[in-house]
């Protein structure tokens, strides 16, 4: 009843922001992404008020003044609701079908995301560090999910080379972000459950000199090693996954 009764608001909030969204676009790139990501906020205050799902943030003080590049962990629709919040503004690198999507679509497509095609190869890699370059120079923070989708939880994917490259030509600061959200809201599902989601930001990892291999190394051994912590009796009854 409650998931029902989440997705009721969610489509009522989407619908109308969306309208609102699309008033935003005479307006500067930072004052356009405060009004649209009220939306975030919106959705986040349903979650706690009707899913009882609330969440809490550790190592904020890991958080540069400068914005840089962030690498997170993606389980579950959550972390793009919640990242905007705390790392504003935001782009992300994203697949160009997103802004496809009625409603959501129109308000992703006023943000200004480095949507690229996936089968374009280096085509769409040139575009992450063009793009991102510019970004990061306009004081956006640069959002990568560097697995490129969701994962189920206890579960990873190779790490892609865009973000990392866009780090090893920018020379900037890749910020390692894990959480646990998808043992509350899955990939895919429909249930969500009430509980308290973990956000860990670790400290900045320096790229300066590093080749973008190196980099993704770097994240993932820090992400998956903290993902693992933050599900210590998953990790114990899988030998494979505490090593």
């Amino acid at each position: 009843m409650r998931s029902t009764l989440f997705l009721a608001g969610l489509v009522a909030v989407t619908v109308v922001w969306a309208l609102v969204s699309l008033l935003t676009f005479p307006l500067p790139y930072r004052a356009r992404f405060h009004v649209i990501s009220r939306w975030c906020v919106m959705v986040r205050w349903l979650m706690r008020v009707v899913v009882r799902l609330d969440y809490r943030v550790e190592g904020a003080e890991n958080i540069p003044r400068q914005p840089c590049i962030v690498f997170s962990k993606h389980e579950s629709a959550w972390e793009t609701i919640i990242l905007p919040i705390h790392f504003a503004p935001q782009t992300w690198v994203l697949k160009r079908e997103l802004l496809w999507l009625p409603f959501f679509g129109w308000g992703l497509a006023m943000l200004a995301p480095i949507a690229i095609d996936r089968s374009a190869g280096k085509t769409a890699l040139q575009q992450v560090i063009e793009q991102g370059r510019e970004r990061l120079a306009r004081g956006a923070w640069v959002v990568v999910f560097p697995e490129g989708t969701r994962v189920a939880p206890g579960t990873r994917r190779r790490y892609k080379l865009g973000g990392a490259s866009l780090a090893a030509a920018t020379g900037a600061p890749v910020l390692p972000v894990a959480v646990n959200s998808g043992d509350y809201w899955a990939r895919n599902s429909f249930l969500k459950y009430p509980g308290t989601i973990r956000m860990v930001i670790g400290p900045p990892i320096d790229t300066q000199g590093l080749r973008p291999d190196a980099i993704n190394r770097a994240a993932e051994r820090w992400i998956e090693s903290t993902v693992a912590a933050l599900r210590p009796q998953a990790a114990a009854a899988d030998p494979a996954a505490a090593s």
